[in-house]
């Protein structure tokens, strides 16, 4: 059974986007570059940037990655190429192993894995087609092709610069170690010393910035080629979340239908027995004090104004007619109900889910309320037409007008009823009047 509590956590859930693994990989920036990322609650640290040495090693360990492309140029005209691009594409899975490994261990960075491309159940050359024809096969290929051999490259040469610039920042010292009388320790010569070490000691400081550019670039790659491709995703996760909020709304609707027949067959059923016994009581006594009967009357009373609110109640909670005879019926209670006269125009050839058929029957009961409380009106038309797909409710009054959600008026709340189900909801009301309220919802959830 599906607790209110339980329902009420799934909808904070829900609207807060509960940190889930695909959201999470979605949504996340690229902290690399030095901005803060921000906790759960919303607050922001102060960035924690990767060492040198760290962003060096993860450069370096992916200088290997360029074989691939190295093999493809050596064989190129060759009668080895076509074996060695074939070799490469059945390599790709495993390659993509090696990066995330490596991007996790030494760049701090998750990249979830791909959807199976196919179901378990699929085998053999289906499940081969399948695979080449999921663009993420030809993602990861091209990653592995150009992306990371390139990088390699770049990291290479870094890492050299790197090196050189270590070497050059010692010229200086082993001119110093030469003879007093060196050529190396005097004129010209030491000028270029002093110049070499300048320039090993700039390119010493100024390499890290270059690496920690590749790292970052390397990161950006891989997430936008080696991971699953952000708009499917995101695509694929607003599905999940709609089916999820229809989920909701569904259970909301059948815990009120619980709760309905709860206080139909049980506290209304005990109610009617009591206003009963109590009814018997006040014809049937006849030799009870003044003071005791007017108690019986009173509570005989108060009893059947009991089983007045509780029907009024049940028929808020879930009215009975709208599950046994639609929309149509249930529309034309309140109507009969309504303390204005209400002119009703229903047309729908088909009955639309039932969850809808609660959001708009409870839409255009709290209209109707509003209109008899607010809008000082003599008259109501109300029609309910089903447009295409989408379910159009036009209430209009000849009221004073001048209706505006943001002062409350219960506006506001048939808004988010109605957006509950992706719906909509129009309100036109100058000051004089006429207010019409347009409201349109999905047929089906």
């Amino acid at each position: 059974m599906i607790t209110t509590s339980r329902l009420r956590r799934v909808r904070e859930g829900l609207r807060r986007g509960a940190a889930h693994q695909s959201v999470a990989w979605l949504t996340r920036d690229d902290h690399e570059d030095g901005s803060a990322p921000a906790d759960a609650d919303g607050a922001h640290h102060a960035p924690r940037r990767p060492s040198a040495v760290r962003e060096a090693l993860l450069v370096a360990a992916g200088i290997p990655f360029a074989l691939p492309l190295l093999l493809l140029l050596a064989a190129a005209g060759s009668n080895l190429y076509g074996p060695f691009v074939a070799l490469l594409l059945v390599l790709v899975e495993w390659l993509t192993a090696l990066q995330r490994s490596r991007l996790r261990a030494l760049g701090g960075l998750e990249i979830p894995e791909r959807p199976p491309v196919a179901p378990a159940q699929v085998r053999g050359p289906r499940r081969l087609g399948a695979w080449l024809r999921t663009e993420s096969t030809w993602r990861q290929f091209g990653y592995h092709l150009v992306a990371s051999p390139m990088l390699a490259c770049c990291g290479l040469l870094a890492l050299l610069v790197w090196g050189g610039a270590l070497t050059l920042t010692t010229v200086l010292g082993w001119a110093w170690l030469m003879p007093l009388g060196s050529r190396v320790r005097s004129g010209p010569w030491m000028a270029a010393d002093v110049l070499l070490t300048v320039v090993g000691v700039l390119l010493l400081f100024l390499t890290p910035w270059l690496l920690g550019g590749l790292a970052r670039l390397e990161r950006r790659a891989a997430r936008a080629l080696l991971g699953p491709n952000r708009a499917h995703e995101l695509a694929r996760r607003v599905e999940d979340l709609a089916e999820s909020r229809a989920g909701v709304v569904d259970a909301a609707d059948a815990e009120r239908r619980r709760i309905e027949r709860d206080l139909h067959d049980g506290a209304q059923q005990r109610l009617v027995s009591l206003a009963m016994n109590l009814g018997l009581a006040r014809k049937t006594l006849k030799d009870v004090s003044p003071e005791a009967m007017r108690v019986i009357v009173e509570a005989h009373e108060e009893a059947q104004a009991a089983i007045v609110e509780l029907r009024d109640l049940v028929r808020g909670l879930h009215p009975v007619v709208l599950e046994d005879r639609g929309l149509d019926a249930a529309l034309s209670g309140i109507a009969a109900r309504a303390p204005l006269p209400v002119r009703l125009d229903v047309s729908l050839p088909d009955r639309v889910a039932p969850t809808v058929e609660a959001v708009a029957y409870f839409v255009v009961s709290e209209a109707l309320a509003n209109v008899a409380k607010h809008a000082r009106a003599s008259k109501v038309t109300l029609s309910v037409r089903q447009v295409a797909a989408r379910l159009r409710i036009v209430l209009v009054d000849d009221g004073v007008g001048g209706a505006d959600p943001s002062r409350g008026t219960g506006l506001h709340g048939l808004r988010k009823r109605a957006a509950s189900v992706d719906g909509t909801l129009a309100i036109s009301s100058p000051l004089g009047g006429p207010t019409t309220i347009t409201v349109e919802l999905p047929c089906e959830l």
